[in-house]
């Protein structure tokens, strides 16, 4: 009998902000299983790194520079996804911002770049990607949200609560739009997770208020990657739609 396991190794598993936190704990334990793993993100040091690491431990990863936020970035991503490895299988659309304030302190050019990174990122990825899927009748896109798509987090996140349940409806959109054609698509929705999401924060006070909650609650970053192993793993004809976790002590 073939174990779930095995339906993760040789399938090619594209992470997006592969170069720290969620996202290169995800490409360690997807790698680790056998997936062939394309890691983006801006920063290519830390990605050749990783790419060195993994290898060395017997698998196979590339590392492609990537901004989510710039549409040509993410086609040149699946076009070289495909180049090196002949398809693309999974795509885990983890590289996210979170700076968070009051709306009243009017940080507007952070307001862009949230909805730049977690809205846009997210539907560049899947317009990347999708139509290979469905060519190829099967794929698995992982669109990472938060706790905070779940429930408003004011009063200092409720423009990334916006991005984040806007990821929720799209990954719900989208499920139902793709499900006929072998596409399957699952929302990871983590609370207080360490990385390095909780430093995003210029504004002083909610800076520090975040620190102290993620000090006080937060759980390792392969919580999430398990998740994402979990759903990824489940045989063509189950799709995990969501996950939610959360820190045992976290009430939000």
């Amino acid at each position: 009998m073939t174990s779930v396991q095995d339906n993760i190794k040789g399938k090619v598993a594209i992470v997006t902000g592969a170069s720290s936190g969620l996202g290169e704990s995800t490409a360690r334990h997807l790698a680790a299983r056998g997936a062939k793993v394309v890691l983006a993100a801006r920063r290519t040091d830390r990605l050749d790194k990783l790419v060195a690491e993994i290898r060395e431990a017997g698998g196979e990863a590339i590392a492609v520079a990537t901004d989510v936020a710039k549409r040509a970035d993410l086609e040149k991503l699946a076009e070289a996804t495909v180049e090196a490895f002949g398809r693309i299988d999974v795509l885990v659309n983890n590289a996210g911002v979170m700076p968070l304030s009051p709306i009243h302190k009017l940080k507007v050019d952070e307001w862009d770049r949230t909805i730049d990174v977690n809205i846009k990122g997210v539907l560049y990825g899947i317009a990347a990607v999708l139509p290979r899927m469905q060519a190829q009748g099967s794929g698995h896109i992982v669109n990472i949200a938060s706790i905070a798509g779940l429930k408003v987090f004011t009063p200092i996140g409720t423009v990334y609560s916006a991005t984040k349940h806007a990821v929720r409806a799209i990954s719900e959109g989208l499920r139902v739009e793709v499900g006929n054609s072998g596409v399957r698509v699952t929302i990871v929705s983590p609370g207080a997770v360490e990385s390095e999401l909780k430093h995003g924060s210029t504004d002083a006070e909610s800076a520090a208020g975040v620190k102290a909650f993620y000090e006080a609650n937060q759980i390792p970053a392969d919580s999430v990657a398990r998740a994402v192993v979990y759903a990824v793993e489940q045989p063509a004809d189950v799709d995990i739609n969501e996950v939610v976790l959360r820190p045992v002590s976290q009430e939000f």
